[in-house]
């Protein structure tokens, strides 16, 4: 009973920090050096990715896109040719706010849509995406496997999840993530691309595959698909 109360306690507490953090961010969260050298590349990356399954299925989709943040990412692909509607969520009411008033200026048909929601609880019914994406907001979340088998629940057949977070494992990612980043945000978990490949598998994920980037902030890329 003790272990659990304490894993309850420290679960509350990561989410806590994050909320706060975030919360306090979102004003000047896409002018951070962050989002130039960290953001911006991995939503480079999760449009490559969208755009392999697109290739591959050609038709309309769904896409979920946990830890939105300000919507930047969400705003990329309602901007695209692809016949895709966006619903984007994050922890932080804040940064849905900022991604809410940023749709609202864009001029395209279908407009994303944001709420407010824990990764953990992810308030949808089952097989509701084809795609769900997860970039730079992973380490924050106390129970990742748990994450990743709601994640899976939530796909369709023939669905994707595309994660993205910081690859700490090499000696710069190491000290970016482990270190920096760990004494910055407090409490978090870049876990090793093993430990992702374990969640992926475990969750029933196949044809598990993934892509490195960057060399002073590399970032890993994890594709999963559900086949039925």
């Amino acid at each position: 009973m003790v272990n659990g109360i304490d894993k309850e306690l420290t679960n509350t507490g990561m989410k806590d920090r994050a909320l706060q953090q975030f919360d306090k961010w979102a004003h000047s969260y896409d002018r951070s050096l962050l989002h130039h050298f960290l953001f911006r590349p991995s939503y480079l990356t999760l449009m490559e990715e969208v755009a392999l399954w697109y290739r591959e299925h050609q038709r309309s989709f769904n896409l979920l896109d946990i830890g939105c943040g300000t919507g930047e990412f969400a705003s990329m692909l309602a901007h695209s040719d692809w016949p895709v509607s966006v619903v984007g969520l994050d922890y932080a009411p804040a940064m849905c706010s900022k991604a809410a008033q940023k749709a609202g200026r864009a001029s395209v048909s279908e407009k994303p849509s944001f709420a407010a929601g824990d990764s953990e609880f992810l308030p949808f019914a089952s097989r509701s995406f084809d795609i769900v994406t997860c970039s730079n907001s992973f380490h924050h979340y106390p129970d990742q496997a748990a994450v990743v088998s709601r994640i899976f629940d939530l796909l369709r057949r023939q669905g994707r999840f595309i994660l993205i977070d910081g690859f700490r494992d090499c000696v710069v990612g190491w000290v970016t993530f482990d270190i920096v980043i760990h004494k910055v945000e407090g409490g978090v978990c870049h876990a090793s691309w093993t430990t992702i490949d374990k969640y992926f598998q475990n969750a029933g994920f196949a044809k598990v595959r993934r892509r490195k980037k960057g060399l002073w902030t590399p970032i890993c890329a994890t594709i999963g698909n559900k086949e039925n």
